[in-house]
């Protein structure tokens, strides 16, 4: 179980989240809220890629007191993920298998599900936005993770990646990790029930 106690963030004066508690059990959670609420600063904290005031953990892993195991729990995607132009694809790729103690040959089938062999050996700084989105997304299924954090997964993917989206969250729900994601556009998945939340005024409120 993700928990979360007393969060405040601040950028100066002005709040964007304010949460007394907050507890994500299992399933497949969206989150929703206008542009500014605060949905892609609250899956930054939970990944532990940003400050905050407060307590987060994992199955009683303190994200404070304990950073690296905790952040082994935890995969995370940006809307528009920035990295380091001059590593490749598979520089990337090689990092995660090593620090999150992956199975080569699953991140394999990964690369190749979203067709990103073709590129992952050329410096990211050639890659088009796609290609970009495409290497985060295998990099979030990389590991072992409790929870995959996914901001607007859908934005700026082809038409042809989709469902490979949805068949590898659909796969990896079954094996029991848990999804936290935002997206302005309709993410449903058949059989499985999404559990729709909303940042609204620093908090979250359920739907």
């Amino acid at each position: 179980m993700l928990s979360i106690k007393n969060l405040k963030k601040e950028y100066g004066t002005h709040v964007i989240l304010d949460i007394p508690q907050l507890q994500f059990e299992s399933g497949l959670f969206w989150l929703k809220g206008n542009n500014g609420s605060g949905k892609s600063t609250l899956l930054k904290i939970i990944s532990g890629i940003i400050p905050f005031d407060g307590e987060v953990n994992i199955d009683a892993v303190d994200l404070r007191k304990h950073p690296t195991d905790y952040r082994r729990l935890v995969n995370y995607v940006e809307a528009e993920p920035l990295y380091p132009p001059f590593l490749t694809g598979q520089d990337l790729v090689s990092f995660f298998i090593s620090t999150r103690m992956a199975n080569k040959e699953e991140v394999d089938e990964l690369v190749q599900k979203f067709n990103i062999h073709s590129f992952i050996k050329n410096p990211i700084g050639t890659y088009s936005s796609g290609m970009v989105k495409k290497l985060s997304l295998v990099l979030a299924f990389i590991g072992r993770p409790k929870y995959i954090l996914l901001d607007e997964p859908l934005v700026t993917i082809d038409k042809e990646s989709v469902p490979i989206l949805y068949e590898l969250v659909k796969l990896y729900f079954g094996r029991g990790v848990n999804f936290v994601f935002t997206s302005h556009q309709a993410f449903e998945l058949e059989g499985i029930v999404v559990k729709e939340m909303e940042v609204k005024d620093h908090k979250v409120w359920e739907l």
